[in-house]
């Protein structure tokens, strides 16, 4: 990836949130690296070096900023082919793709070779796969020795580490601090909470009630994004399709129950994540039953908010058509509920697709005790689906139709055969989505917009869509008309929701 100097010492200078997580710059008299909205002193130009991720700065031995944390930049989206490649790639490793499958696995999910994913990866990023998932793990491991009160060993191995002494190897030499010295404070040792935790436990009882007592300690995070960010935008479009039971939107809070497998055992918990007031961030508050899928969790989060949105490349594209340029498109935490609940939402109103969702997880999923009384469940898995039947579905309410799709979109999923991530190849999954049973070009689209957080998704022949552009449009008038958007079309359909709300589906 090529930055240019002037540009990028420029942005520096200026503090430009635009370019936060696009480069980080580099100072050859202090061998740290920042992001360019750091407060500190400018450094010279001379002194400068650009890099287009934190794993290609410390791989020439930088260390990070304990100012600005460059592990809190936010991401990128692009439609460039190279670069969403690359960014798509980094994300499944951010979500542990990696180390549970292997690079050959994840090339084949992303529809490419690991070989040219390698070469992708090298040229967007700077570095390799490897090198770049071992700086995550690191990186990971600082905000976890810094915003969370976990031991060493359980950072350590939260942070995908093997053992305790390849870590603080590790750790030593790449930042030149003992990760004790990351603590900002004195905090309560591992002994101590545990000890609080099993008297706790002694008193509630065994089973749903020592999971309670667990999640009553939580972590909190920091995610930024670049403004602007209609955050109340967003929660209403959630809040209004949240799965009863499963997600909930209250206080100027998004709470969901989260499951999550990694190495063969299922991780539950609970999140909350609610805006900073006076930071462009989002807050995320994990139960620590989590802590050891952190990294998969922020991933899930940052999708779910889009939070790598380049909101000026969208309104310039979007012209006048942009006039709420913090608008986001949501993604999806769990893009299997999701895809439920759009096949639930076809041609009934929003909510009678909430009164079903809501039905559907309580029937097949399982329940979770949590601190807050509106969620109480976790979403079924697409294996425990492929066990049902469509009598089973249809008893719920559900007509037989749907119950089919939901069966056959399970069985898909379950299989591999079917993968709905961002970052997999978009044509070729759009075909496999069509050729399921009850999934037509809306849904699909659909799908594409959230799950695979695909910017240039359109469903054209959305009643909302059609409304918004104008009396008379058709769905082959609209599909013109959204040339001039491209390569953000699926920004210009929130906004064209955002203009007929009454009518957006499902």
């Amino acid at each position: 990836m090529q930055l240019d100097p002037t540009t990028c010492y420029r942005a520096v200078q200026s503090h430009d949130t635009r370019f936060d997580g696009r480069f980080f710059v580099a100072v050859s008299s202090t061998r740290i690296y920042c992001r360019p909205i750091c407060s500190v002193k400018t450094p010279k130009p001379q002194n400068c070096r650009y890099f287009p991720s934190a794993a290609a700065a410390e791989s020439l031995g930088y260390r990070p900023c304990l100012r600005c944390r460059p592990e809190l930049a936010p991401g990128n989206a692009s439609v460039d082919a190279s670069h969403r490649l690359a960014q798509a790639a980094a994300s499944l490793i951010d979500d542990g793709a990696l180390s549970e499958v292997g690079l050959t696995a994840m090339a084949q999910r992303l529809g490419v070779t690991d070989r040219h994913l390698r070469r992708v990866f090298q040229q967007e990023l700077g570095v390799s796969p490897v090198v770049y998932a071992q700086t995550q793990r690191l990186l990971l491991a600082k905000r976890l020795l810094t915003d969370t009160q976990l031991s060493v060993t359980d950072v350590a191995f939260a942070s995908g580490f093997g053992s305790l002494r390849r870590f603080n190897a590790l750790f030593s030499a790449r930042y030149r601090l003992q990760p004790m010295q990351l603590r900002k404070t004195q905090r309560t040792g591992t002994s101590a909470r545990a000890a609080t935790r099993k008297n706790t436990d002694a008193s509630a009882g065994a089973g749903l009630a020592e999971n309670a007592a667990r999640d009553t300690q939580a972590m909190t995070f920091e995610l930024s994004y670049r403004p602007p960010y209609d955050w109340a935008m967003l929660l209403r479009f959630l809040g209004s399709r949240c799965v009863l039971g499963v997600e909930a939107v209250a206080d100027g809070a998004y709470r969901r129950i989260v499951r999550i497998e990694r190495d063969g055992k299922q991780h539950s918990g609970w999140i909350e994540v609610t805006a900073m007031p006076r930071k462009h961030a989002l807050r995320v508050r994990l139960s620590d039953s989590l802590a050891h899928v952190t990294a998969a969790v922020l991933a899930r989060v940052k999708h779910l908010m889009d939070l790598a949105a380049h909101p000026d490349q969208i309104a310039a594209a979007l012209g006048t058509l942009a006039t709420n340029p913090g608008l986001r498109v949501p993604g999806a935490f769990d893009s299997f509920e999701m895809t439920v609940r759009a096949v639930l939402g076809q041609q009934i109103t929003v909510v009678a697709a909430r009164t079903l969702a809501g039905r559907f997880a309580a029937a097949f999923g399982t329940p979770l005790q949590t601190p807050f009384a509106d969620l109480t469940t976790t979403f079924p898995t697409p294996q425990r689906i492929t066990e049902c039947t469509v009598d089973d579905i249809a008893r719920l309410g559900i007509i037989a139709s749907r119950a089919r799709s939901i069966l056959a979109l399970a069985a898909a999923l379950a299989s591999g055969e079917l993968v709905l991530s961002p970052g997999v190849d978009v044509p070729s999954t759009l075909a496999k989505l069509r050729a399921l049973p009850g999934i037509g070009e809306w849904t699909a689209q659909y799908i594409a917009m959230r799950a695979l957080a695909w910017p240039d998704a359109f469903p054209h022949s959305d009643l909302g869509v059609l409304r918004a552009l104008g009396a008379g449009t058709t769905p082959k008038r609209a599909l013109a008309a959204a040339e001039s958007w491209r390569p953000w079309r699926a920004y210009a359909v929130m906004h064209l929701w955002h203009r007929e709300p009454a009518t957006q589906k499902p």
